[in-house]
């Protein structure tokens, strides 16, 4: 039998709340007030509603502060369920910054007594929140700032509902100005918060390989340490990522004959990208002497991949492209993957195919981008190769789209409330039209002959459209005369994003396990976000360019990623100039800080920011304004 659910009720004003709670099944409540009992007694139906309590077994405690909760349970009373804060006030005419403190010092002294699963309630008045629920709602300075307020303890909002008064039986709220008066409770929300995920602190990561017969070790850059090996595509993986995968290719199946690529691909590529912006590459340099410890071996870092700092060791010219500086003494260039795109090409020419029959290649890639919600640094790709017949590429381009259309229709069944539109465009008629990150690195490395173009509507939110695949065709002379290779290539987490109306990549990632908990058994559903209108907050920095140098703004982006630990939402360039005295540029930047899955401080953020500027300078070699 399961021990019962422990409810403690904060700042009871008649207790005729905590009386329509006591009682339910498998619950024992603690209710509590923060005057004594002799003034508390006096109010209407409150003697009452404490007698009721005692007699079914309730504890009451009297002159309890809600700021120092752990100082009235000993510890093995500390563990609490669900914590209840109904219209909490300093009392008499205490203004907003007076109550935003209370709730700052209350949602600390909470986290000393809920469990790790628990929920904390706050009710408030209609507007004092501060949030989009608030209807209508306050301006931010003048409300109680709660979701920000109790990030700084370390909770998220993680749902928001009308307070319904009438409904609770028994109650009466009281306590206006500190008086036995009631108060509007008319349009008042219930405010639900639970535990977030710590702020990710990473350590470095050196990890081995072996590469062209040889070991070499390599350290993790920050920006991608949490996203390495993270086994989306793995088959006992339920991510949405890989149910889209097996979705796509289970439909191919009954058009073509499919061969799933067994043997391992290779994250690093060797050698120059022909008419790709080395901005957009994680570069890196091999280290033959430095192999990892025993202990980093035995804890399985030896097989993870590894890079390091030095796309930050170069230099850019006039056009963008990177020269390695004097004094890095590179033999070979080595990038991380960007495409799988080499590994398709690699199985035609080798000859390992068999015409006729659809290859699947899959993995992670990973190119360096804007700050956006839909640009992602890493995501999976899944590239399709088959070779035909000449002449009949096109059919078999039809059937391909075809397939792919099916499988993507058939999610209406499974995700309520999606809809669709999937087409192809042929690449010229994007020659005018502002591609999106994928599409605009993809036009990079190889002719396009078509776009996968997409547009959703999730439960009335359109979309714009997006370009989630690419469709290419080869002729391969050297292997035969006779075949044309036809490569398809999807983006697999923006699909996934755009199927399941998860507005972030960046929930993708998340190592918080309610995220997958709503993919069960590897169902594709509509996503309902677990942290509720997240703080932002607000950066601008300025800073003269290097003279005679082009500013690598990719850069500057990759290094916000970078120290704030994918918290930064946004960067806008909001000012530029240039003196015409000595000619330096000077740009100021706007950045927004914001998580979409864990609870974010003005503190931290403050940190962050002052790392950023203390980088920018010393990698980017700008000088602060």
């Amino acid at each position: 039998m399961e021990p019962p659910r422990r409810v403690l009720l904060l700042g009871e004003g008649n207790f005729s709340f905590a009386a329509s709670l006591c009682g339910a099944a498998g619950t024992h409540v603690v209710a509590t007030c923060y005057e004594s009992e002799e003034e508390v007694s006096g109010r209407g139906r409150a003697a009452e509603s404490i007698r009721r309590l005692r007699e079914r077994g309730a504890e009451v405690l009297f002159s309890v502060d809600c700021t120092k909760l752990k100082d009235y349970f000993l510890p093995e009373e500390r563990g609490f369920d669900c914590i209840y804060f109904n219209f909490p006030h300093c009392g008499r005419k205490a203004g907003v910054v007076k109550n935003r403190e209370l709730l700052a010092q209350f949602f600390h002294g909470s986290a000393e007594v809920l469990t790790e699963e628990g929920e904390i309630h706050v009710a408030l008045c209609n507007g004092q929140g501060g949030t989009p629920a608030d209807q209508p709602r306050r301006e931010w300075h003048n409300s109680w700032q709660i979701v920000a307020v109790a990030a700084g303890a370390g909770f998220i909002l993680s749902n928001v509902h009308p307070f319904k008064a009438d409904t609770i039986h028994g109650y009466k709220c009281t306590g206006y100005r500190s008086q036995d008066k009631s108060f509007c409770v008319e349009g008042a929300l219930n405010h639900i918060f639970t535990r977030s995920m710590p702020l990710p602190y990473f350590k470095p990561m050196i990890c081995e390989i072996e590469l062209e017969s040889r070991k070499v070790s390599f350290q993790v850059p920050q920006v991608l340490v949490d996203k390495i090996n993270r086994g989306f595509l793995e088959l006992n993986s339920n991510h949405p990522v890989r149910t889209l995968q097996d979705k796509l290719t289970a439909e191919l199946s009954q058009a073509f004959p499919l061969q799933n690529t067994d043997y391992c691909l290779s994250l690093l590529h060797q050698g120059h990208l022909n008419g790709v912006c080395h901005s957009n590459i994680f570069w890196i340099i091999l280290s033959p002497e430095e192999t990892p410890s025993t202990e980093e071996m035995s804890n399985g870092l030896a097989n993870a991949v590894l890079f390091s700092h030095v796309d930050f060791c170069r230099d850019t010219d006039k056009n963008g492209w990177v020269n390695v500086q004097e004094g890095c003494h590179v033999s070979k260039q080595y990038y991380l993957r960007p495409s799988l795109l080499p590994y398709a090409q690699a199985i035609i020419q080798r000859g390992v195919f068999l015409p006729g029959t659809l290859h699947v290649l899959s993995g992670p890639v990973f190119r360096k981008c804007l700050v956006t919600p839909y640009s992602m640094p890493v995501f999976h790709e899944v590239v399709f190769v088959c070779a035909v017949n000449r002449g009949t590429e096109n059919s078999c381009i039809q059937m391909l789209m075809n397939n792919i259309k099916t499988s993507i229709h058939s999610f209406h069944q499974t995700v309520p409330g999606f809809k669709v539109s999937i087409n192809l465009q042929e690449a010229t008629s994007f020659e005018t039209t502002e591609l999106n990150d994928f599409a605009a690195f993809e036009s990079q490395l190889s002719k396009i002959q078509y776009f996968i173009c997409m547009e959703t509507d999730t439960s009335g939110s359109c979309e714009k459209g997006f370009c989630v695949g690419i469709i290419r065709t080869a002729h391969y002379e050297l292997v035969s005369s006779e075949l044309v290779v036809v490569f398809a290539s999807l983006n697999l987490d923006l699909l996934a994003m755009l199927i399941c109306g998860i507005c972030d990549w960046r929930m993708l990632w998340t190592s918080d396990t309610r995220f997958l908990r709503q993919f069960p058994r590897g169902e594709l559903r509509l996503f309902r976000s677990f942290s509720l209108y997240p703080p932002s907050y607000v950066h601008d920095v300025s800073f003269w360019v290097p003279d005679g140098q082009q500013f690598d703004e990719v850069a500057f982006h990759t290094v916000a990623r970078q120290v704030s630990g994918e918290m930064v939402v946004s960067i806008q360039l909001i000012d530029s100039f240039q003196q015409s005295e000595t000619g330096r540029r000077s740009l100021c930047y706007r950045l927004t800080f914001q998580s979409c899955d864990k609870a974010l401080s003005r503190q931290e953020v403050a940190g962050m920011q002052l790392l950023f500027r203390k980088e920018i300078n010393q990698r980017l070699r700008v000088a602060l304004r």
